[in-house]
């Protein structure tokens, strides 16, 4: 069988793929840190010609510049590819990213962050590791495999690699538009490997992601930070009108008090329901991955429909206010609160806006203070949903099942990958998220890790993949 043959090379190859893999972890491409910006372009680099290499036809997009930290620095450039042009094969476009969060030893993580080590439970800990570089990796890993076994690559790779995922993204949707006729034309799918298993024991096809909608308030009223001993109780305290603001938005409980925020979401229907019935998720795994029992719900439907298909409200944080060590009794002059709404369907942004808005106006409004509020559109990204008896999601399916020998579950996913939307509308094409890791990997926090086999295995999953999909009569 040559997916047999595949695979027994895939196990062969351990040691370099994961060798490969520590090259990649080991350039720090925090897209966020101006500093390290360079170390984005290297990345971007090094996939090339990782990808070059293999034959594939690559190049990199400059897409401009942009200010940070008050300087115009370099937009890292989108990197494009195409690994086969044939007219009578299925071409799959495929999409990653090559830039991480930021990551230190102070942050509290037990080894290097940029040093990629294997621990005795066989997990590889390093940062960027799941997210993004483990898949990323895994794709040109599969390419190569195919290659060694003598086999035809048997579908045509189109490509989209971008550098700024972690800090917004930018450019990467005008290059999509630009690009939907031309370089991207004759792609019949699209598949994002950026997602993750909902627990650590069974794969999954993601089908629907959350948008959101971020914002921030800005209170302000003295001409500098005061005294609360000689001005307590005798002015209007800014931090204390933004705590009340705040404290207007959201239920501990995570009810949202916005009127109207509600009203825009789509039913749920009982065939949607009936879906959460079958997924295999424990509230065990909620409460390891929040490192706490502190469930707003008793039952996993509910929590995972609260998870996925409803919106929430998060906040986040306040600049200006005194965050030290010791005691300072100072009244801030000036304090900005920044919140979040994870939107679902059918949520507009710009109703979304326009309702946080009022509501924030009206309440300051009720307050009768004599300080300044400023309201913030920080954030808008669409929600997305797609429909998981599509035939591409039977491509992931057979695939999934193929590899993991259990079928995959259907979900959706509390997150936001707003390039998911852009590609689906530019191109019209169907959107597959194909996850590597696991839903305990941490991506973002602290010792961020990639179980040896999900990677071994999504190694595998990427090769069957684009086999299924070039038998697919669609």
């Amino acid at each position: 069988m040559a997916l047999e043959a595949l695979y027994s090379l895939i196990d062969k190859k351990k040691d370099e793929f994961i060798a490969r893999l520590a090259k990649a972890v080991a350039i720090p491409s925090v897209s966020a840190d101006v500093n390290l910006r360079p170390k984005v372009y290297e990345m971007a680099d090094f996939v090339v010609d990782e990808f070059t290499k293999l034959g594939a036809k690559m190049e990199k997009r400059d897409i401009g510049s942009h200010e940070m930290d008050g300087q115009q620095v370099p937009l890292p450039p989108i990197v494009l590819g195409q690994y086969g042009n044939d007219p009578s094969k299925k071409t799959v476009l495929i999409y990653n990213h090559f830039d991480v969060q930021p990551a230190s030893l102070s942050d509290g993580w037990s080894t290097d962050p940029f040093k990629l080590e294997v621990d005795s439970k066989d997990r590889m800990i390093a940062r960027g590791v799941t997210d993004d570089k483990g898949p990323l990796i895994g794709w040109i890993s599969a390419v190569q495999a195919y290659q060694e076994c003598g086999m035809e690559f048997p579908v045509n790779l189109l490509m989209c690699f971008e550098g700024m995922e972690e800090y917004g993204s930018e450019g990467l949707d005008d290059l999509i538009r630009a690009e939907a006729q031309k370089y991207f034309a004759k792609a019949d799918c699209v598949c994002i490997s950026d997602t993750y298993w909902l627990g650590t024991k069974k794969p999954v096809l993601t089908y629907g992601l959350r948008g959101v909608s971020y914002f921030s308030i800005t209170v302000e009223g003295p001409g500098a930070d005061l005294h609360s001993g000689v001005f307590g109780g005798t002015v209007h305290e800014p931090m204390t009108d933004l705590i009340a603001v705040m404290g207007s938005l959201v239920k501990p409980n995570g009810e949202i008090l916005i009127p109207g925020i509600m009203d825009q979401v789509a039913k749920l229907t009982p065939e949607e329901d009936s879906l959460y019935d079958t997924i295999d998720y424990e509230m065990s795994d909620l409460e390891n991955a929040a490192g706490a029992d502190i469930s707003i719900y008793p039952d996993t439907k509910r929590t995972l429909q609260h998870r996925w298909r409803y919106p929430t409200l998060s906040l986040h944080g306040i600049e200006g206010a005194f965050s030290g060590s010791g005691a300072k009794t100072v009244i801030p002059a000036k304090v900005n609160g920044k919140f979040s709404i994870r939107t679902v369907p059918d949520m507009q942004p710009e109703t979304v806006r326009e309702l946080v808005q009022k509501h924030v106006e009206k309440v300051f409004s009720s307050l009768g203070t004599k300080n300044k509020l400023t309201f913030h559109a920080l954030h808008a990204g669409a929600w997305w949903s797609s429909s998981p008896k599509h035939w591409h999601y039977d491509v992931g399916s057979r695939a999934t099942e193929r590899v993991f020998g259990v079928k995959p579950d259907f979900v959706r996913e509390g997150g936001s990958i707003p390039v998911t939307v852009t590609f689906e509308h530019a191109l019209n094409r169907n959107v597959l998220l194909l996850p590597m890791g696991r839903g305990d990997d941490g991506a973002h926090s602290i010792n961020e890790k990639l179980d040896l086999d999900n990677f071994m295995k999504g190694i595998k999953l990427f090769c069957t993949y684009v086999h299924e999909l070039s038998l697919e009569k669609q």
